[in-house]
């Protein structure tokens, strides 16, 4: 009797270790997530940058973010089969959780946004992955549900689960043209969002979905595609914008997107979360009061239903990749002013 005790108390223990061990429940996401999208991280380092603090120091870049601007949350894309390419390649889901690890083991919390291509999904393009362009509707949902769950548990493999996951990126027009454009047919656009969403959540329940449109000040655009995938019988959890105004127009853009999110939230019970903004680089000052403003506003929507906002690659210098210049860093690799608006 003793023998089989002290066997089962040493199974039960055994178990406890492999769990502690193992795979990790997701932290908890923060109340009210400032993020910044990192992805193009790996790439750059690959290429040589290394970046420096407003003091000049050296430093890892996630250690900047998250100390000096209060970042406590990451968002990293994912590409299905990747070029090379350091700036519209290189995210293969290894790299994408191996950067997800890198980023939890500093404390923040995870987004994940599904690009259902091989390259940049948008709202000019949602070109397939090159390995699913002949497959039947059928196929190509079971190819969402398949990847998305692949992604899910690469993650998870590596001591991840992600808070966030967006399905599709900035799907204005639906996702996997043209099967799933949504001016095509809007129930495909649905289906399509249920698939990623189910896998989602084959995985982990508690991971919130998201589905992600550009021009958060648009709501003809939001009620139309938001509207039309919830009568489709579409799920998600969240609804997620873009907003990239220009200095002179910030203002009034902010207060057009929080209209925006008030009245979605009204309509269809869902939280906002805006998951993109970027300014020039040249235009600190401006960049810093429009992340103040915004920051503030998403926050002090009613009811919590505002829940964070992201800046797009803000450790991009500028001109990076053919000429992007909305991150927030000078070519002397240190930082503008602009990430101070997160503070507080």
């Amino acid at each position: 009797m003793w023998k089989k005790s002290t066997l089962l108390l040493l199974l039960c223990l055994t178990l406890v270790m492999v769990h502690f061990n193992g795979l990790q429940p997701a932290q908890a996401a923060p109340s009210f997530a400032k993020g910044a999208d990192i992805s193009w991280v790996p790439a750059m380092e690959a290429q040589g940058y290394v970046w420096r603090d407003k003091n000049g120091s050296q430093r890892d870049i996630l250690d900047i973010l998250k100390n000096d601007y209060q970042i406590n949350s990451a968002r990293i894309r994912v590409w299905v089969n990747p070029s090379n390419d350091y700036g519209n390649g290189y995210l293969t889901v290894d790299r994408a959780a191996t950067l997800a690890k890198r980023a939890k083991d500093k404390g923040m919390s995870i987004m994940l946004t599904l690009h259902y291509s091989d390259s940049w999904a948008d709202p000019g393009k949602q070109n397939k992955p090159a390995a699913w362009r002949n497959y039947t509707f059928q196929q190509l949902m079971d190819a969402v549900y398949n990847w998305t769950r692949y992604v899910m548990t690469s993650m998870q493999a590596k001591g991840v689960t992600p808070d966030w996951v967006q399905i599709g990126n900035e799907t204005n027009n639906g996702m996997l043209w043209d099967d799933g454009k949504a001016t095509n047919s809007m129930r495909n656009y649905a289906w399509l969002v249920n698939s990623g969403h189910n896998a989602v959540k084959s995985v982990s329940s508690s991971t919130k979905t998201i589905v992600h449109l550009a021009n958060g000040y648009d709501n003809g655009l939001y009620q139309w595609n938001i509207g039309g995938l919830i009568s489709n019988g579409a799920n998600f959890d969240i609804i997620g914008m873009s907003l990239y105004p220009s200095p002179s127009d910030w203002s009034t853009k902010v207060n057009q997107t929080i209209s925006n999110a008030n009245n979605l939230i009204s309509s269809y019970g869902k939280p906002i979360i805006i998951t993109e903004i970027g300014m020039d680089y040249n235009q600190a000052t401006a960049a810093k009061s429009f992340i103040t403003d915004i920051k503030n506003k998403v926050r002090n929507i009613s009811g919590g239903r505002g829940q964070g906002v992201f800046y797009w690659e803000p450790q991009a210098t500028p001109g990076y990749n053919g000429g992007y210049s909305k991150g927030a860093w000078n070519s002397n690799m240190r930082p503008t002013i602009a990430l101070e608006g997160f503070i507080n």
